[in-house]
């Protein structure tokens, strides 16, 4: 998802006299790259703040990675089959707002996807096709049903052995949100923070502009933009066949996968996700991809404050066609700008 957003001279003259700087670094985490491009009137105070961002990131990265058999998600999978498992206070936030949307997609985006993810070689970097048989064994353990959650005592459990939780379509937008708010609580109000090519949030807008620029990519062509759009205090994720793929016999086979069927899903580009938070747009970028325009537009009339772009393919190569829904009912603060260009 290419970024376009002011690119001039890093220090601006504010018409009140004072000076503001622009600050962009990067970091990398969770397997992709985190950037934050922040404007304030001191760039060493944005460094700091920025530098304490990164730090909650690395932390984060270090509770819910599933890379790791040290992480508190890898503990989790490990042991609450056999028995409850009392999790920190975020996590278990996470791990709540992930049944949710599992449970209100009817499992389009479900948190128990690993051992699919795992069956297919993505986890891996090596992708394979499993058979018929071996599908239907992985299925048995895939399903949010599977996972019970005690709000009272803070703990997790499985009903099956095998299940196991992968917050990889989710913890990106989770920790974009912990960005934002740590620079809101340290007075940066204008910044544009982003988890490699999945997800963006839109903080304030840049100096004399009324909003981000954002532009999404062709789902052919990562040097073409598909749409723009404009965002303000809002986020955007994005869900494409681009992302992580591989080919065998001729066949593309992307990891965005159908848990209804236990293979990659067909038929779908990409979607881009508008939503007030980044959690939220980025789990159901996934959802919606699974879903098609058909349901995610039934899904998008019946929540408010979204606006979900699907891409499919046509007859033609290397055209696409594009379907827009948004929520019958808004209730968008007034400080906040979630607009597609020319639609």
């Amino acid at each position: 998802m290419p970024l376009s957003f002011d690119s001039e001279s890093p220090a601006r003259r504010l018409s009140g006299g004072g000076t503001i700087v622009r600050y962009q670094t990067s970091h990398d985490a969770m397997g992709t790259t985190f950037e934050v491009v922040a404007y304030g009137p001191e760039r060493e105070y944005l460094a700091a703040v920025i530098n304490e961002v990164f730090e909650e990131i690395d932390r984060l990265e270090q509770r819910i990675t599933n890379y790791r058999p040290d992480s508190e998600l890898s503990h989790i999978n490990r042991t609450a089959a056999r028995r409850s498992v009392v999790v920190e206070p975020g996590l278990f936030r996470l791990i709540g707002d992930s049944i949710r949307y599992s449970s209100e997609t009817s499992g389009a985006f479900d948190v128990t996807i690993g051992p699919l993810m795992k069956t297919w070689g993505f986890f891996q970097q090596r992708g394979r096709v499993p058979d018929d048989a071996e599908i239907a064994q992985v299925l048995k353990t895939v399903g949010h049903t599977h996972v019970k959650l005690d709000a009272t005592a803070r703990t997790v459990s499985f009903n099956v052995i095998g299940v196991q939780l992968d917050l990889g379509g989710i913890g990106k937008g989770f920790a974009v949100d912990r960005a934002v708010e740590i620079l809101r609580s340290s007075g940066v109000t204008n910044a544009l923070i982003s988890s490699g090519t999945s997800s963006i949030y839109a903080l304030g807008a840049p100096p004399q502009a009324k909003a981000w620029t954002i532009t999404l990519r062709d789902p052919f062509d990562a040097e073409k933009g598909a749409d723009v759009i404009h965002l303000k205090n809002c986020s955007v994720s994005t869900s494409g066949n681009y992302e992580n793929f591989f080919k065998l016999n001729g066949k593309t086979y992307s990891h965005v996968m159908d848990p209804a069927t236990g293979r990659p899903v067909e038929g779908m580009l990409s979607t881009a996700v508008l939503a007030l938070e980044t959690t939220e747009s980025e789990a159901l970028s996934t959802a919606f991809y699974v879903m098609g325009p058909e349901r995610a537009s039934h899904y998008v009339a019946a929540h408010s404050n979204l606006t979900v772009i699907c891409y499919q393919p046509t007859a033609s190569a290397n055209l696409f066609k594009r379907v827009v829904a948004r929520s019958n009912f808004n209730d968008l603060p007034p400080d906040v700008a979630a607009e597609i260009e020319n639609l």
